[in-house]
């Protein structure tokens, strides 16, 4: 998987330097070798996303509106896509395996509903996990489980250089 990942903050284990990070944002325990070098990446980190679950068939995490609201007091319909990016690149990823990665080729989306407050929760379904593209489809909801937006997302696997 790739992604604008964090440099290990200083004085952190070289072992597993995100390993606070990873707990925090719901990862569980099983997965922190896989993202223990690179943690969950700084845009995860600053949307506060949390995951729930996390395969590569489905993977599900929650962010809070507040802090990613657009001017007019909504949330930003880019933070939906950083939603939707995140799942589906750690889903591929998960897909791809050790000694692969997941590339995001395309995404796309369309917004049903504004929020202004709250949490947005997303789910990835994979649609195709092939050996060189996985595509999956990603729901965003709002706490009554009213569809906000729909999103698919492509990645591009590949053989880590």
């Amino acid at each position: 998987m790739v992604d604008n990942f964090t440099q290990p903050p200083a004085g952190r284990s070289a072992n597993n330097p995100y390993a606070e990070e990873l707990t925090a944002a719901g990862v569980p325990p099983e997965m922190h070798d896989w993202l223990g070098r690179h943690g969950i990446g700084r845009l995860t980190v600053k949307m506060g996303i949390t995951f729930s679950e996390m395969s590569a068939e489905r993977m599900v995490a929650s962010m809070p509106v507040a802090g990613n609201e657009q001017v007019a007091g909504i949330l930003h319909g880019g933070a939906h896509l950083v939603l939707a990016e995140t799942l589906g690149s750690f889903a591929a990823g998960i897909h791809a395996g050790p000694g692969r990665h997941a590339l995001g080729i395309e995404i796309s989306a369309t917004h049903h509903r504004s929020i202004s407050a709250g949490t947005v929760t997303g789910t990835a379904t994979a649609i195709h996990l092939g050996r060189t593209l996985t595509t999956h489809e990603v729901v965003m909801t709002d706490e009554e489980g009213r569809r906000l937006s729909t999103a698919r997302i492509t990645n591009l696997i590949r053989d880590a250089r």
